[in-house]
């Protein structure tokens, strides 16, 4: 006597269709997900590492000290600010990147009685530019802190602007549409994986069991 399953009903039928339904969607958008983030989640945990051990991380600035003048038709501009705060003349700006290397247009100044000065963070790095406003000398300073604190600064987004906040913002969607797919795809597996949720359960629960241990 040979044994045959029983007919499906319409209502089975119709839930094995949205479960098919729904793996395919929770998969397609699962691996998306992965695929644009990958890079970038490698990036983001490689400095997470670099960033819990900076103190035993060695790196030695290079620090780069420059100076130039400004041409005497421009002495003038310097010498009359129309704000204490505002940025440099757009004909000043190009004027000491070309004597120094550094581009301060757009940036805020701080103008004093004696100079101007003009600081230049940016990501894995430091510059500064001062000019005299009598003489029109301009001093330079350039400090490159080297790849690793270039890529840690990326991950906190410091002096990385606007753009780069964005991206951010952006890359933690695309993380958490990674997590929570995959959350909905382990719901759906885990009546054949025995362990599913008693390892899920640890990835929460051991953090905690640190938290209350060890950090106070």
């Amino acid at each position: 006597m040979t044994r045959t399953d029983p007919i499906p009903t319409p209502v089975r039928q119709t839930k094995r269709k949205w479960r098919g339904w729904w793996l395919k969607q929770l998969h397609m958008w699962h691996w998306m997900s992965a695929a644009v983030a990958l890079i970038g989640m490698l990036l983001f945990a490689a400095t997470g590492i670099t960033l819990n051990h900076a103190a035993m991380i060695g790196a030695t600035p290079v620090v780069q000290e420059r100076a130039g003048v400004l041409p005497p038709p421009l002495r003038a501009l310097i010498a009359t600010p129309s704000t204490s705060e505002g940025p440099l003349p757009p004909s000043m700006s190009a004027a000491v990147e070309r004597s120094v290397g550094l581009d301060p247009a757009g940036k805020a100044g701080e103008w004093s009685d004696t100079d101007v000065y003009v600081a230049l963070p940016r990501p894995g790095g430091d510059a500064w530019v001062s000019i005299d406003r009598a003489s029109g000398r301009i001093t330079a300073e350039d400090t490159d802190r080297g790849w690793i604190a270039y890529l840690n600064d990326l991950h906190k987004g410091r002096n990385a602007g606007g753009a780069w906040a964005w991206f951010i913002d952006l890359f933690a969607g695309v993380c958490i549409l990674f997590t929570l797919t995959g959350l909905l795809l382990l719901h759906l597996h885990a009546r054949h994986r025995r362990l599913t949720w008693p390892i899920v359960a640890a990835g929460a629960v051991i953090p905690i069991i640190l938290l209350i241990l060890f950090v106070h």
